[in-house]
């Protein structure tokens, strides 16, 4: 910035310097100030609309990426309800059929628990070197236990190198002394472990405990026993997804005396059209907030004020007719291939019009209730034909990431030249302000010797009177 000046005019001469100086710079460097502002504002606006744009995509594929869920399906065409969820509870796939069934639950599946002899001096106690195996399933997993370990170490030990296979163990402190527990995530008979390999830490997983002895703490291993409308089946899991095709079932508790639970699967057409509505409004929140960027603001006659910091962006254009040509494109379902089939069309505005009373005759008429989760989640269904249409622009190191990373530099090298101008105002102003001043006084210095010639003519004219 230029240098204050603390008078208006020169001590000497009364030359007006400040404002012949602010003038002179002005004119100097207002043209490329102006240039550089302008510039400037332009540029923050389109860094703005770039961020703008790319919260909004990454807002509709979130939106997506959750109707997408695998483990929570959103057009499934069928829904599953159990009269006692803690008997069991259902989850429904696409390719689930209406219908009842009576399920009972005779036993859960367990895994197993065993427990090691007891060891009176506690979790210190010492134990000896060597490998240690446990055993499960027919598999065997071998544990170095060094020198100088004790019962808490080989625990410590046992949960680091077998935590990822479902085996952990604890310290158990009982009345006689304490025991190391091991315990399993996988259930079935069968599946008893077992331990050997270090005599003081051997179990034999198939052995009940007695007394201070080692064994299995409160039963084997056992199968989930059940019916379903009086067919007996057994699991080795209580989450059953063979047992009705379309069905998984997770077996929550046994079942009261002589009763049984009703599982109801019906089409769930009210879940389906939620489903639909929410992507629609997904994609219309997509579509306002590009509108708003790209659309200019007008007052109240018509007139444009200013321009939305995308108009007239060709990257934005591109963007919104690759998104739109997914709507209107074919996908490789059977029956069902396009949104309009379901009462989805794009209105003048570019959002999408969700008409109910075609959908429900989709549903109802035309039976495409089962086909909707392939039109959407399917291969080359809308949502991959959606993200492959927006992640050139959206995803890391896509065009929308290279153009702001262009427009940051653009954005430091105008604050680079607006620094060089600052500094060029400062010295202008500093070097016309020295060079003024040097004038006022000279012309002071000249005002004072012409005073003093006019005053020695104005002596010899008295003078020449006189005489």
């Amino acid at each position: 910035m230029a240098s204050p000046i603390t008078t208006n005019t020169g001590a000497g001469y009364g030359l007006d310097i400040k404002n012949i100086v602010s003038v002179l710079v002005n004119a100097d460097t207002a043209a490329k100030a102006n240039q550089i502002a302008r510039q400037s504002s332009n540029n923050s606006a389109m860094i703005s609309g770039i961020g703008s744009l790319r919260s909004a995509l990454t807002a509709f594929q979130d939106a997506m990426k959750k109707l997408n869920d695998k483990n929570a399906p959103a057009f499934n065409a069928f829904a599953g309800t159990s009269a006692n969820e803690n008997v069991v509870k259902i989850k429904s796939s696409n390719s689930a059929v209406a219908g009842n069934y009576d399920i009972k639950v005779d036993q859960l599946a367990t895994g197993s628990k065993v427990a090691s002899q007891q060891f009176v001096g506690g979790a210190s106690t010492a134990i000896s070197a060597g490998e240690l195996t446990v055993s499960q399933n027919g598999k065997d997993y071998k544990i170095n236990v060094a020198s100088g370990a004790t019962l808490q170490s080989v625990r410590d030990q046992i949960n680091k190198e077998m935590g990822a296979k479902g085996i952990t163990a604890n310290i158990i402190n009982e009345a006689g002394g304490s025991r190391l527990v091991f315990s399993s995530t996988t259930t079935g008979k069968g599946s008893d472990i077992s331990v050997g390999g270090i005599p003081e830490l051997a179990i034999d997983g198939t052995q009940k405990i007695s007394g201070s002895g080692a064994g299995y703490i409160t039963g084997l291993a056992q199968d989930a026993q059940f019916s379903i409308d009086g067919l007996a089946l057994t699991s080795s899991k209580n989450t059953v997804d063979q047992a009705v095709s379309g069905l998984t079932l997770e077996l929550t508790g046994v079942s009261a005396k002589d009763t049984t639970t009703k599982v109801t699967v019906a089409q769930d057409n009210e879940g389906l059209k939620k489903s639909v509505q929410s992507f629609v409004d997904a994609y219309n929140t997509l579509q306002k907030a590009v509108t708003a960027l790209v659309t200019p603001t007008k007052d109240a006659n018509g007139n444009v004020t200013s321009l939305g910091p995308l108009t007239n962006d060709p990257t934005t254009r591109s963007l919104l007719a690759d998104v739109r040509k997914v709507l209107t494109e074919t996908g490789s379902g059977d029956k069902l291939t396009t949104l309009s089939q379901l009462g989805i069309n794009t209105q003048k505005d570019g959002t999408l019009e969700f008409n109910s009373t075609k959908f429900n005759a989709a549903l109802n008429d035309k039976k495409l209730g089962s086909e909707i989760q392939e039109l959407f989640t399917g291969t080359n269904g809308v949502f991959e034909r959606m993200n492959k249409a927006i992640d050139p622009y959206n995803a890391t190191g896509g065009s929308l990431d290279t153009r702001k990373s262009n427009l940051d530099k653009v954005a430091r090298n105008l604050e680079n030249q607006k620094t060089a101008l600052d500094r060029r105002t400062e010295l202008l102003t500093t070097s016309l302000t020295k060079k003024f001043s040097a004038l006022d006084t000279a012309l002071a210095k000249m005002k004072k010797q012409g005073e003093q010639i006019t005053s020695i003519f104005e002596a010899i004219n008295a003078q020449a009177k006189k005489s």
